[in-house]
């Protein structure tokens, strides 16, 4: 019997994964937006890719749960963390914004990736779902041409690398440029490229230099191919010392592949003011980039819409421009006591309560902000999407939580959270955040927590 539920489960999930996000999408949107009266009530209350029969639909009158309850179930195995002098929480229920469960919940942590939620609903915010970022390539005042990143920092060469959802490719845009150079009459240019996007320091603060070696992120730059992964396909692929270089050396070697002769080498330079593009390519809309942001925990990506929403709200496209940026936003928006000073969530001067995390999610679930949205859908799914994919497996003791937590990892030295949503036995949808700031902390046990949540009817 065991080993025939073994099989249903894996094929199950072979199937569901041939859609990736797609799927995902309408699982967590389903799931996470069943608080918009507006969308369909939740219809997974546990994942078909692991169980006998297909679930009931959520109702959407499902019980309210009981805070004294909640309490009771969550205070053991909080006691028994191990680290609770460091451990903080907030819980409130995703209908009505009622706080169920708070320890500490204002008080502020290091959120590590966490993070990445204030960046999601601030660029969603500034800049709009359907927000793009270009790059463009123009003429310079010598016959040359430039190329002009607009920080994106998906681009890749020419599409070998495959990613929902698709990249822009410098094998496109050099194409667009050769049809306009051979259009007036020219086969053969100079080709410098301009950084000069984004300012300051290419290292945001609280940085620690090995996330660079490490493969945890790329230096922040306006114009880099691939995330500046040496291996496209590899998330924490080691990363190349000069971004822009590397990224304008791709696209000259596309230009003469489209039968443009580049004379000499790439080198830095600035476009002309004002200068029209012959050529650009776009990213990606903003809404898909949030979810792929969040999805995998992408830190370039995360970096780049941090100094995009520096320039959206009229400042200067540095790190201390998008901590400004989003302390304007997180204002506007009536969230207190978020402090960030990169917008990936790899520096150590970040902080957050688990307060204002629950309460953007709430906001990301609010009708009357639609635009928000995708960061809900962007939240990995527990043992089966994203930074969630291997855990909650049925061996890990929070296995009830597969499926029905929609959460954002965090992980740094010393430092596990996890922020999102999670639906109840009963079918009651929940906002949670979990921080633990202790050299003890792991990432398991706060799964433990939000196994809790969903295990709990607790009405």
């Amino acid at each position: 019997m065991e080993g025939r539920s073994r099989v249903r489960q894996v094929r199950a999930r072979a199937l569901l994964c041939l859609a990736v996000l797609n799927i995902f999408v309408l699982v967590a949107g389903f799931v996470a937006l069943d608080v918009v009266r507006s969308r369909p009530p939740a219809t997974m209350p546990y994942p078909v890719a692991f169980a006998e029969d297909a679930p009931d639909a959520a109702p959407q009158d499902a019980p309210r749960v009981d805070p004294e309850r909640l309490a009771d179930k969550l205070d053991d195995p909080m006691s028994d963390s191990g680290f609770a002098d460091g451990l903080t929480a907030f819980v409130a229920d995703a209908q009505t914004g009622d706080r169920l469960f708070a320890r500490d919940g204002d008080e502020t942590a290091v959120p590590a990736s966490t993070t990445k939620i204030v960046t999601a609903v601030a660029a969603l915010h500034a800049m709009g779902p359907s927000a793009r970022l270009s790059t463009d390539v123009v003429r310079d005042d010598n016959g040359g041409i430039v190329l002009v990143g607009g920080g994106d920092p998906t681009i890749s060469t020419d599409g070998t690398f495959e990613h929902y959802p698709r990249p822009a490719t410098m094998e496109n845009l050099a194409i667009e440029t050769a049809a306009a150079l051979r259009e007036s009459g020219t086969d053969s240019v100079s080709l410098a490229y301009d950084e000069s996007l984004y300012s300051g320091s290419d290292m945001p603060p609280g940085w620690k230099p090995t996330y660079v070696t490490e493969g945890s992120a790329a230096t922040v730059h306006a114009l880099m191919l691939d995330g500046g992964r040496v291996h496209p396909e590899q998330h924490y692929s080691e990363r190349v010392e000069d971004p822009p270089s590397v990224a304008a050396d791709a696209f000259a070697e596309q230009l003469e592949e489209a039968g443009i002769e580049v004379t000499g080498d790439p080198a830095p330079g600035e476009a002309p003011d004002n200068a029209d593009p012959i050529a650009s390519v776009q990213s990606p809309p903003l809404s898909e980039l949030v979810e792929w942001m969040l999805l995998e925990s992408d830190n370039n990506i995360a970096e780049a819409l941090f100094r995009q929403v520096a320039l959206a709200q009229g400042h200067d496209a540095s790190s201390a421009g998008g901590t400004e940026a989003v302390d304007e936003i997180m204002t506007e928006l009536k969230v207190d006591d978020v402090h960030i000073e990169d917008g990936s969530g790899l520096s150590v001067n970040n902080r957050i309560t688990p307060k204002a995390l629950v309460d953007l999610v709430l906001l990301a679930a609010d009708p009357e902000h639609p635009g928000l949205h995708a960061t809900l859908s962007g939240l990995p799914t527990a043992h089966f999407t994203g930074t969630l994919d291997s855990r909650y497996s049925p061996e890990s003791g929070s296995y009830a939580g597969a499926g029905v937590v929609h959460a954002k990892t965090g992980t740094l030295n010393g430092v596990s959270t996890l922020a999102g949503t999670a639906q109840t036995a009963d079918g009651r949808l929940l906002a949670f955040a979990f921080m633990a700031n202790d050299p003890a902390a792991m990432a398991s046990t706060l799964d433990t927590f939000t196994s809790v949540l969903a295990e709990c009817g607790c009405s």
